[in-house]
């Protein structure tokens, strides 16, 4: 490796993406800032070599470089951000390491790290790494070049475990690897299974603490800090609790500190109550304590205005900045429920009982009313989180933690707003494979989100969020309400194997209603036992073992409603025995009882008041039945195997790519693509768009036509002709000029002098049902696909179905298949079946090309014929735009920006 004072000086550096700069999460779950170095960063240069052991200078230099000459410490903090690029990470305004590469010839740099010692084992080389990677990906390089001492083994297992293929040779003594850089399926999973394990690790840190302090702890009743104290001493807390008072001996019997740095012993979690002007100081006390965590409890931030956001920033950037992770503010704070930790650092009295679900909200004011509901059907919470203005810690990070939880086998969540909805789609629909998550999410409608969440408007329809809550397989409820009926449904008993159902009750005018609901809801009543009135607890056994026992029925809904002055205890009993045994779900609607009563329930050994095999029961079969059905759609979407999506080769992309740059090169600010170029991209993706020759007179009309062999088409495209249900701007099966020269004077006369568009020719396409394909690149969520017949009707009635890419042949065959119209394709009263295989090939290419090309901002196949031998694209537009960081945040791990500024988790 030459060294630093050989290199000859660098050149003017011009300015890096702002999207270099992020917050990062080490592996153990702490926080840091990842940057370009900058010129005036030479004394912290300077300041952190000096840190640096010889061992490891002498690992990074191949020589002795005790000090760093002024020569050297120009030419490291002076770079052009594109042959040259540093990055630099700090912590406590200190930095810490320091990541290069240097451009050797097209297409290849050498890297190299640098990384205080005792920093080292935190992951911060594969960081590093990952961002000058994508950095170089930025500016055309593709491959890195690495020269590494043998026995340097840690640099080299840096190396070998970023997911690339790593080729090696020896020269001179020195381990040479070189590797490319392309993103590759490989190096994305193990990016991903990074980031996975450092947020799971730093919600971790929350729920398991060693020892809390509760600054702004008050000796006041009725007062927050009092509450705060009072909650954690009696539910038990079993590690140790601290209270920090600066004018207070004591508070409720515990000695009070003025400051959290004059606590005597550790502090892992610093519960905050203090005004908002106060918690920035506390900050700053916690981080030289070496607090893990803040849980701030405090309003007075975004939820306020603009004053109240600015803070909030200050405070996020602040705490990052010296490596706290933060939930809050305006929070209503945490639970754990595990008896080795029984943890209520909440404002909530109430401490849920020991169970199997992980519950995840924003709203403070309503956390204390759903753990009251929590409590009152008995269903029992393993770990609740209020993250109030969501300002750090976010669903997200909950559903990396809950995904390797062993506690939690059930995921509740409340969301009132939803910051980087494809990392949360990309989670989701990982830890639905192994655990249901059921999601209310308000706003639904509106996309109205309350203030203190600051995040950027999603642009793709409502129904597109829905549809990537469906894609990854949570099961979206509309109210509170349904979402405990459907959760203790699958935290008691097992998923259905299809759609199925017993109906077995004493009352028939409550079967009937029970076979109306499912009938509603898309359930297949196969079996109905009315029992009458006076049946008893033998009875009902006979009929639900029969019911169970049936290979035709998948579920058992039992309704019991009993006779007057009768206990239905030995009823019960019977509901709690075959429950407990059953391999199929059973619900019930029991003596109009709401939640899991205690004749129902099956002791679990593990500690929850209702365990595996309790039967719930639901005041009104038709929420019974409601709850049942959601549950039949999540096992079905578990047990519909879902194909890989396309591969890269089965496709031109670069090919494609090189069109897109050519047309954004010529025009930078964003073009219109014409028909003959999109035909081009669109055949990389083995999309064929018919030829349609444009047109301006009649004998250029005539021409075509000829050209084309005849039996051709004459359309008129001007926008307020082209959407007409009548399609009167259309003539049909022209066979010769004269013909032509007929539909030329016809829709001439209709076109009149209009400008906005002219005439096309194309060939007469075989018959089919007419669909459209769109597709468009949302800020937020990326790429979105949508799928609809063609036509007016479809446009009025906004039957269309999305989706999220990558898709795999399980969603472009749903995608098929949800819209109302859908029977229009199999063959809808007598008419030929398409050939719904073309059609959804089609979805699949058109999302594999939005999803390889974020600068398509919008592309739609306006017309497709789908016929019963394939399907003719006979119209297509798309719109390129600039991208500025082109997804970065799929390829690196970054934290999300300070309160949405860009991308909020």
């Amino acid at each position: 490796m030459t060294s630093a004072s050989e290199q000859p000086p660098a050149p003017a550096p011009t300015e890096p993406p702002r999207h270099w700069e992020a917050d990062v999460l080490l592996r153990d779950g702490s926080t840091a800032h990842i940057r370009p170095i900058r010129p005036e960063d030479d004394e912290l240069l300077v300041e952190f070599y000096s840190r640096v052991s010889d061992r490891s200078k002498y690992y990074r230099f191949f020589s002795p470089m005790p000090r760093l000459s002024d020569r050297d410490v120009q030419r490291f903090t002076r770079v052009d951000h594109d042959r040259r690029v540093a990055l630099v990470l700090t912590l406590q305004g200190r930095m810490i390491a320091v990541g290069r590469y240097d451009t050797l010839r097209a297409g290849e740099a050498e890297v190299a790290f640098l990384v205080e010692d005792q920093h080292q084992g935190r992951g911060i080389a594969q960081l590093l790494l990952e961002h000058l990677a994508q950095a170089g990906r930025e500016r055309g390089l593709e491959k890195f070049i690495a020269e590494v001492l043998p026995d340097n083994s840690r640099m080299i297992q840096t190396f070998r475990d970023a997911g690339y293929r790593v080729a090696t040779e020896y020269e001179d003594g020195v381990l040479v690897l070189e590797f490319p850089i392309d993103a590759t399926d490989t190096a994305i999973g193990v990016m991903q299974g990074r980031e996975h394990r450092a947020e799971a690790a730093s919600i971790e840190r929350f729920f398991n603490p060693r020892s809390v302090a509760i600054i702004g702890a008050s000796r006041r009743q009725d007062t927050i800090g009092q509450t705060l104290v009072r909650n954690l001493v009696n539910g038990d807390f079993t590690g140790r609790v601290y209270a920090v008072n600066p004018t207070a001996g004591a508070v409720s019997g515990l000695p009070a500190y003025k400051s959290v740095t004059d606590i005597p012993d550790d502090v892992d979690v610093a519960i905050v109550a203090v005004p908002a002007d106060a918690v920035q100081d506390v900050v700053l006390d916690c981080a030289a304590k070496g607090v893990h965590g803040l849980v701030v409890i405090s309003s007075g931030f975004a939820e306020t205005g603009e004053e109240g956001r600015q803070r909030q920033r200050r405070l996020v950037g602040l705490s990052r900045s010296y490596g706290l992770r933060l939930i809050g503010p305006n929070c209503l704070g945490i639970i754990n429920t595990d008896p080795g930790v029984s943890i209520n650092a909440s404002l909530s009295q109430v401490m849920p009982p020991r169970g199997r679900a992980g519950f995840f909200c924003q709203s403070g004011a309503l956390g204390s009313a759903i753990l009251e509901k929590v409590q009152n059907r008995g269903l029992g919470l393993s770990t609740f989180v209020s993250a109030g203005n969501r300002a750090d810690v976010s669903g997200n990070d909950l559903l990396q933690y809950w995904e390797e939880d062993e506690s939690t086998e059930v995921v509740l969540l409340y969301l009132e707003s939803i910051g980087n909805p494809r990392k949360f789609s990309r989670i989701a629909r990982r830890v639905s494979l192994r655990k249901p998550i059921i999601a209310v999410r308000s706003g639904r409608t509106t996309q109205g989100v309350p203030m203190g969440h600051a995040v950027r408007k999603i642009a793709a329809p409502p129904a597109a969020v829905d549809a990537m809550f469906r894609q990854a397989g949570v099961i979206q409820v509309d109210t509170l309400e349904e979402m405990f009926d459907v959760a203790q449904l699958v935290a008691h008993q097992p998923l259905p194997r299809g759609r199925r159902v017993a109906i077995v009750g004493n009352s028939d005018a409550l079967g009937l209603l029970a076979a109306d609901a499912a009938a509603a809801v898309g359930l297949v009543v196969n079996k109905s036992v009315a029992l009458g009135a006076e049946a008893g607890a033998e009875d009902f056994e006979d009929a639900l073992d029969a019911a169970i026992d049936d290979p035709d029925v998948d579920s058992v809904v039992a309704v019991y409603i009993p006779p007057l002055n009768v206990s239905g205890e030995e009823v019960a009993n019977v509901l709690a025995a075959i429950g407990e045994q059953s391999d199929k779900p059973l619900v019930s609607t029991f003596l109009g009882v709401e939640g899991v009563p205690e004749l129902l329930r099956v002791p679990d050994v593990a500690g929850s008041t209702a365990g595996r095999g309790s039967v719930p029961s639901y005041p009104a079969v038709e929420a019974a039945v409601r709850a049942l059905a959601r549950v039949v759609e999540y096992a079905v979407w578990l047990r519909t195997p879902d194909g890989p999506p396309p591969h890269p080769d089965e496709v031109d992309g670069d090919g494609a790519r090189a069109i897109v740059t050519r047309l954004l090169g010529d025009r930078p600010s964003g073009v219109d693509v014409s028909r003959d170029q999109l035909r081009e991209l669109l055949a990389a993706y083995e999309i064929d768009l018919w030829p349609a020759p444009a047109v301006t007179t009649v004998d250029e009309a005539i021409a075509a036509g000829e050209e084309l062999g005849w039996d051709v088409v004459l359309k008129a495209t001007a926008e307020h002709l082209r959407e007409r249900p009548d399609l009167a701007h259309v003539w049909r099966n022209i066979d010769g000029p004269d013909h032509m020269r007929d539909a030329w004077a016809a829709l001439h006369a209709l076109v009149g002098d209009d400008e906005s568009g002219g005439f096309i020719v194309q060939r007469t396409a075989p018959p089919g049902v007419p669909i459209a394909i769109r597709s468009i690149e949302d800020p937020l969520f990326g790429p979105v696909v949508s799928f609809g017949i063609s036509g007016p009707m479809t446009e009025l009635l906004a039957d269309r179905s999305y989706r999220i890419p990558p898709l795999g042949s399980r969603d472009a065959a749903a995608m098929v298949r949800e819209v109302r119209s859908a029977p229009l394709l199999f063959g809808y009263r007598g008419a030929e079946v398409v050939d719904v295989g073309e059609v959804e090939r089609l979805i699949r290419r058109v999302a594999q090309l939005q999803n390889d090309m974020p600068q398509v901002s919008a592309l739609e196949l306006g017309l497709v014929l789908a016929g019963p031998h394939g399907s003719s694209v006979l119209s297509a537009e798309a719109r390129l735009e600039p991208v500025s960081d082109a997804r970065s945040d799929w390829f690196v791990r970054r934290m999300p920006t300070q309160a949405g500024d860009t991308l909020p988790s």
